[in-house]
């Protein structure tokens, strides 16, 4: 498929790509408009070798004022399924992309299980959910900011349209946050996180009701599996707690209207995701303080923090450290990896982190699972991976 032809006078250039193809005793000065044929020389050695056809892009003709012996032809081409040449350059940079991808991966995954680890262990010894958010709240605000104030990172130009549209985001991802760690509070890490596998259930069903989206046949048969899984996971699970499994329920709500409102807000907005994690941060623990001291108080934590720190000692210190500076890191992480990949990719990658989450918990705080139980989660997680490929 030739896409452009430019006609001028001697010696023909075909311009495309990165082949080159050499002729001798081209004739005068008159050329046909369609491409000249290439005889093959003797022994002739492929310029060309590639698995799929490839087209040429574009033809010019550029006028010479005395003959050549020999005449140029470089030919550039692409793939059939490529609107692009095809250059080293482009390769490379893929395969830089592609593993920059895997990093960020495996970094937000092993960051989420670090966290989740000690955020169980700090509510274990402290059961005060709405201060512990607050801390990881305020952790992450803390290190954005003195960030922005060294320079070690570049501050986003912000205006007032910027956080009237995020404030919609922040109260969704505060009630989610909060509603997550009272769940963890509760039940166990992987009972939490097999009922919040259940978020794109959610999702469509908010996305059909409330915003009038349809969506293909395989999305809403995807939703079988992922409701029945975490309905049976919640039915066997040893030691269910209803306020424990609403709060799950409640946090993937919330995160969906999030997610609505993310979309619909930050159109045409340039801030990066590691910034617009950090100010979607700032706005949100200024939104739950005043609700966290309401809720639990001063007098509560005092007594909560001296009972752990005699029972466990200064490392308890280190634990709710390290859960605080854990979470914003990986959420961190993860807004950076939407920079990178297609909300499909991000969905599975999720997926698959709630897999590394599950699977390590139970091994970590030895969690009793009845082979039943563990069936439910393994529906409900292949359920939300089916979701992600319909979605497609």
């Amino acid at each position: 498929m030739i896409c452009a032809i430019k006609h001028s006078a001697i010696a023909p250039v075909i311009n495309g790509s990165d082949n080159t193809f050499r002729r001798k005793n081209l004739p005068g000065p008159k050329r046909s408009l369609f491409l000249p044929s290439i005889t093959a020389e003797k022994n002739p050695k492929p310029v060309v070798s590639v698995s799929k056809p490839l087209h040429v892009s574009s033809v010019e003709y550029l006028a010479i004022s005395k003959p050549l012996k020999k005449s140029l032809i470089t030919c550039k081409a692409f793939e059939a399924d490529r609107s692009q040449p095809i250059g080293s350059s482009e390769v490379k940079s893929e395969a830089a992309r592609r593993v920059k991808i895997g990093i960020y991966f495996a970094t937000w995954w092993a960051l989420n299980v670090v966290f989740n680890i000690y955020n169980k262990k700090v509510l274990n010894a402290f059961p005060y959910p709405w201060l512990t958010s607050t801390l990881s709240l305020a952790c992450g605000s803390l290190m954005m900011l003195i960030s922005w104030a060294t320079r070690m990172t570049e501050a986003p130009k912000t205006d007032l349209d910027f956080w009237k549209t995020l404030l919609p985001v922040a109260v969704a991802h505060t009630i989610g946050h909060v509603a997550a760690t009272v769940s963890m509070s509760k039940v166990a890490v992987s009972f939490t996180h097999i009922i919040k596998s259940g978020e794109p259930a959610f999702s469509v069903l908010v996305s059909r009701f409330l915003l009038g989206e349809t969506f293909p046949l395989g999305v809403y048969l995807s939703l079988v599996p992922i409701i029945g899984g975490c309905a049976l996971a919640a039915v066997t699970e040893l030691n269910f707690n209803m306020t424990g499994f609403m709060g799950a329920m409640i946090s993937n709500l919330a995160f969906v209207f999030r997610n609505i409102f993310s979309k619909k807000g930050m159109k045409g907005k340039s801030v990066s995701g590691m910034n617009y994690y950090a100010c979607l941060s700032i706005l949100s623990l200024l939104l739950l303080t005043p609700f966290a001291i309401a809720v639990e108080g001063p007098q509560m934590w005092a007594a909560g923090w001296q009972t752990a720190i005699s029972q466990i000692g200064p490392n308890f210190v280190w634990w709710v450290a390290a859960q605080s500076v854990f979470y914003h890191l990986y959420n961190q992480v993860s807004y950076m990896s939407l920079d990178e990949i297609s909300p499909l990719t991000f969905s599975i990658g999720n997926t698959m982190k709630r897999i590394s989450v599950i699977v390590s918990s139970i091994i970590i705080f030895h969690t009793p699972v009845q082979p039943v139980n563990a069936l439910g989660a393994a529906i409900a997680i292949l359920g939300t991976f089916l979701y992600s490929q319909a979605k497609q």
